[in-house]
């Protein structure tokens, strides 16, 4: 299986968007060793990450299914549920849905570790 590991963080929707902000205007720049998944509390982190996930995860890396109904049949978890939590992986940057020629949803793990930046939250305009 390969390794890949991406550097996740944390942090709130409004320090988020201000930072997008920032980013868009040009008066940041990210630097190569900050997150590139930005979770908005440790609560989501742990939901999204967690360990029915993780093994889901494992699965897609080692069996690569052609298909989300491939690995249906492989977790034994409902579809619905299934296409919801790959969608959620997906947004995040966790896996890939790769659109194949049948028009079927393949499933491609992009990492396997994840290290976790986390900092205080910002409360205050002048505390940063």
């Amino acid at each position: 299986m390969m390794h890949k590991s991406i550097k996740v963080g944390i942090m709130s929707r409004e320090e988020f968007k201000q930072k997008t902000i920032a980013i868009a205007r040009g008066e940041y720049k990210p630097g190569k060793d900050e997150p590139k998944i930005w979770f908005e509390s440790l609560q989501s982190f742990a939901q999204v990450l967690n360990d029915d996930n993780r093994l889901m995860l494992h699965i897609i890396a080692e069996q690569k299914p052609k298909s989300i109904r491939e690995l249906e049949e492989l977790t034994g978890r409902k579809k619905s549920n299934l296409s919801r939590t790959l969608h959620t992986l997906a947004d995040y940057g966790i896996i890939d849905l790769v659109r194949q020629h049948t028009r079927e949803l393949t499933p491609r793990v992009i990492a396997t570790h994840f290290n976790l930046e986390i900092g205080l939250p910002q409360v205050c305009a002048h505390c940063k």
